[in-house]
């Protein structure tokens, strides 16, 4: 039986290719939203260092995380290419819109299986348990990203996200008076 044109293209994903920290990551296009210019974030106290804070995306509240400083412990510097890319993911089988800081976007990858092959079991630039893979680029590679793997729900339930206690409630009363 011979390949057609359309067998081809249905053995190709495509990945959306952006930058941290001067390595080149990838995205399945299938969970990119939306790319967004970085704008007003706005910082929530008691959040974990690698959530930025949050962003309103037409009125809905979505959670904007530094996989700078999730992965290297530094913050990504914002300047005119600084964007939000935004992806859906899993979070304790609920799906969730997160919000990724990259310092700029790359280019529109279009892989084959064999193009992609397994993150190293050792060394590396990130822990390898957010990689699905590295997809060839050229001589190097783009770290295929898994987003239902970039946070837990620990990091992103944080003490500022949770309900306020009853000593809250009477500090703010007393507070009131």
């Amino acid at each position: 039986m011979s390949s057609s044109a359309t067998d081809l293209d249905e053995g190709r994903l495509e990945y959306l290719t952006f930058f941290i920290n001067g390595e080149e990551y990838a995205i399945t296009l299938r969970r990119v939203r939306e790319v967004i210019p970085y704008d007003t974030v706005t910082r929530v106290p008691q959040m974990p260092p690698a959530l930025r804070g949050v962003t309103n995306l037409r009125g809905q509240v979505v959670p904007v995380v530094d996989l700078a400083t999730k992965f290297h412990g530094n913050a990504t510097a914002v300047d005119k290419r600084t964007c939000i890319v935004l992806v859906e993911a899993v979070l304790d089988g609920q799906p969730i819109t997160l919000g990724l800081v990259t310092e700029r976007v790359g280019q529109v990858l279009a892989l084959t299986a064999a193009d992609v092959v397994p993150p190293p079991s050792f060394g590396g630039p990130i822990r390898t348990e957010f990689l699905s893979g590295m997809g060839k680029v050229g001589s190097k590679f783009a770290l295929l990203l898994d987003t239902d793997r970039l946070l837990t729900s620990d990091e992103l339930l944080s003490p500022a996200l949770a309900a306020p206690s009853e000593h809250d409630d009477a500090t703010t009363a007393s507070e009131a008076t």
